[in-house]
């Protein structure tokens, strides 16, 4: 198989399940516990955190472990809009988040808070100047992916971040895409809280963090039970998952350097490549820097995405057409419709996510049964037969 769906999820680091494996079997005592069983699952958790706060070049006290960004997301955004509902009920985000923080905010909306859905341009990206013309007085918190997962622009998280300081508004960004991809600082950055999620980073699926700064850090749990997590978030540690978490987060900080500049020529080779020996495509999303290294999502015009992926998968090759959290869905993505495509557009675009496996011989062998995969769909389309007479 080629793997070029990592933006759903990664295969998880050898590494990363051997350090796993004793936690399942042999250290297996609740965290909880006083004795020593139990305190060796809490000494693996504490591990993990200082791991997880390395790679953010923070405090441990700072990070809170969950189920996965879903999860990390509804805290932070349901749990900030509570506490200061008081101050005010106006919440600002944008019209391409992840549906974990777009479906949380239209729940807080249904119970009486007001939310603001920021456009974004062409490449996807939330101006900062739209985001000052949306913060009103009672404008409480502002929520702003780092990394567009479909299209991969990364946004002006420390501006937009420090426009919501100025104003006394606590920020949150939903980092499942940038985590470990590019380097992250909350502190240089400006942000209050941020969501992550193992299974990007080579890591276990089922678990996740929520970093809450010290201006976030009276946020209550969403979760309610024991006293895990501080207080914070109750229920019985998933330990071999943070264990693994923690060893994820250990690979990323000592490789991510490499891994940017790999996959930043991958990325580009790639992308050329298709557009030098597939006609008639375009690329969807920010170029260069602004674009995370990994994602490439490119328009085939006259063909229907899921019909090549469905191709694409018969050949070993496995790609996906928008956010897997909306695989099967027979709406167009809401992220390219929202960077302008409309819904033919948004129907035969393909997005391809690279790992730090890639090869360049892979990307060429991709490129190989697109192309005939390509032709093969566009022969039958009468719209592109029609356009091929005229040009």
């Amino acid at each position: 198989m080629i793997y070029l769906d990592n933006a759903a999820t990664t295969q998880m680091e050898q590494e990363v399940l051997d350090e796993m494996m004793p936690y399942f079997r042999e250290y297996y005592g609740n965290a909880s516990a006083v004795y020593e069983l139990g305190n060796k699952s809490k000494y693996a958790i504490d591990v993990a955190r200082d791991r997880a706060a390395s790679l953010l070049h923070t405090k441990a006290e700072r990070i809170f472990f969950t189920s996965g960004g879903s999860e990390s997301d509804n805290w932070a955004i349901i749990k900030a809009a509570e506490m200061l509902k008081d101050k005010g009920r106006h919440l600002i985000t944008s019209s391409i988040e992840h549906p974990a923080v777009i479906n949380t905010m239209k729940a807080l909306r249904d119970e009486g808070f007001e939310v603001t859905f920021l456009p974004v341009d062409e490449k996807g990206f939330v101006s900062v100047e739209s985001v000052k013309n949306a913060i009103r007085d009672d404008t409480i918190l502002i929520s702003i992916m780092t990394a567009n997962n479909e299209i991969g622009t990364i946004e002006s998280i420390a501006e937009i971040g420090e426009l919501a300081h100025e104003n006394g508004i606590l920020f949150h960004t939903d980092a499942v895409q940038a985590f470990g991809q590019i380097p992250i600082n909350p502190d240089e950055m400006n942000i209050d809280m941020l969501s992550a999620s193992s299974h990007k980073i080579y890591g276990p699926k089922g678990v996740g963090l929520l970093y809450l700064s010290p201006k976030a850090s009276r946020i209550r749990s969403l979760i309610h039970g024991g006293g895990q997590e501080r207080n914070k978030r109750a229920g019985t540690e998933n330990v071999p998952g943070i264990v693994g978490f923690g060893k994820a987060c250990e690979l990323a900080a000592s490789s991510i350097n490499e891994r940017m500049q790999q996959e930043t020529e991958l990325r580009d080779y790639f992308i050329k490549k298709v557009q030098e020996e597939i006609p008639l495509t375009y690329l969807n999303g920010a170029e260069g820097k602004d674009r995370l290294p990994g994602n490439v999502n490119i328009g085939f015009k006259f063909i229907e995405a899921e019909s090549a992926l469905i191709l694409l998968d018969q050949h070993g090759i496995a790609a996906s057409s928008g956010s897997a959290c909306t695989a099967g869905s027979i709406d167009p993505s809401h992220v390219l419709l929202a960077i302008g495509r409309n819904e033919t557009q948004a129907r035969e675009s393909l997005r391809f996510t690279l790992s730090d496996t890639t090869t360049k011989e892979e990307l060429d062998k991709t490129v190989e049964v697109l192309k005939e995969i390509i032709e093969m769909l566009r022969s039958t389309n009468l719209f592109y037969q029609d356009y091929m007479e005229k040009n």
